[in-house]
């Protein structure tokens, strides 16, 4: 941090150096002589120090804490003092005529030094303004990147909750299929835990894990319906954020078991077009009951919409559509080329 710190420090001192330089250039260049006069050197060097006490000294301690009354007074003192100063002492020292001899007029005098001293302490604004507005987008970022990692870190419960509830029933009943299913829940948790940490992963490794998803599913359901997984372009060229679109599997197998004991109908369905746009649909059978929940309820819908919005903002269209037998959920995203 400290290293961090001494290289922002030194960054801003050249880059001031390098304005100061032109604008001292810029402030003694004179068409009838190509030689600069000393007594410019010294000037400059007069600004040049009023300038470093309001940008280091009066914004920080005045203007950022909004202690607007007390930054202009004390700016009034500079100028008055810098008056007094160039007036009678630098004139006195460096010239021998009438500029020596007589006090100038405030206004012509301050007219002289405020551009100048203003234009430097203008860098100085701006540098920090900048330098603030960095601080700013990096904050945001890691909050960002934590809520992400808080959306993500609820996913992985929230499914282990349901399934071990399934598990456990299956258990109990001896049933023969219940080593089929630890096999599909132990590759799916396995994907959750381990393949998917990083931001993106690629797109066939995702479907793969929706396609063990359906599988331990199809398990649960058994003769009471059918569930059809249908993928079209598919890419490995192409990454996706993980564990976004397996919320929407999870609500369509969950409400259709609950509302209805046979005839359960589920269709998935992916597509991705020459432009890398992925076409999600997933559409369930139910049966309106007093006890099913909407779609538009719950942990995982909620989360994965937060997700959608901090991760493809402007780049996907998620619309979800309640029939009178059926729920439909329609997702397009932009997705990312593989780097």
């Amino acid at each position: 941090m400290k290293r961090l710190l001494t290289y922002i420090r030194t960054r801003e001192w050249l880059a001031q150096g390098l304005f100061l330089i032109v604008l001292f250039f810029l402030y003694s260049f004179d068409k009838h002589s190509p030689i600069i006069e000393l007594h410019k050197f010294f000037f400059f060097l007069h600004y040049m120090s009023l300038a470093f006490f309001i940008g280091y000294v009066l914004l920080p301690l005045f203007f950022y804490t909004k202690k607007f009354a007390q930054f202009f007074s004390a700016l009034l003192f500079v100028f008055a003092y810098a008056y007094v100063t160039e007036e009678l002492v630098l004139e006195k020292i460096f010239f021998d005529d009438d500029r020596a001899r007589y006090v100038s007029n405030v206004f012509y005098t301050l007219l002289e030094i405020v551009p100048l001293v203003m234009t430097m302490v203008s860098f100085k604004f701006a540098w920090d303004v900048s330098k603030k507005q960095s601080e700013v987008e990096e904050l945001k970022l890691a909050m960002q990147e934590s809520e992400l990692r808080f959306l993500k870190s609820q996913i992985n419960p929230h499914f282990l909750f349901n399934n071990l509830n399934n598990l456990y029933s299956y258990a109990l009943e001896n049933s023969p299929k219940t080593p089929s299913i630890i096999l599909e829940l132990s590759s799916v948790l396995r994907y959750m835990l381990y393949d998917c940490k990083e931001d993106y992963v690629s797109l066939t490794k995702e479907i793969e894990h929706l396609k063990h998803f359906t599988g331990l599913n199809e398990l649960q359901i058994e003769n009471r319906g059918i569930a059809t997984f249908k993928v079209k372009n598919i890419s490995e060229n192409y990454v996706i954020a993980p564990l976004i679109l397996i919320v929407f599997l999870e609500n369509a197998f969950k409400h259709s078991a609950a509302s209805q004991t046979n005839n359960i109908v589920i269709d998935i369905s992916l597509n991705v077009s020459l432009d890398g746009k992925l076409s999600f649909s997933c559409s369930n059978s139910f049966l309106p009951v007093a006890n099913t929940q909407s779609l538009s309820k719950g942990i995982g819908l909620e989360n994965v919409k937060k997700r959608l919005e901090i991760l493809y903002p402007d780049k996907h269209q998620l619309a979800i559509k309640e029939f009178e037998n059926t729920y439909n959920v329609y997702l397009t995203l932009q997705l990312q080329e593989r780097k």
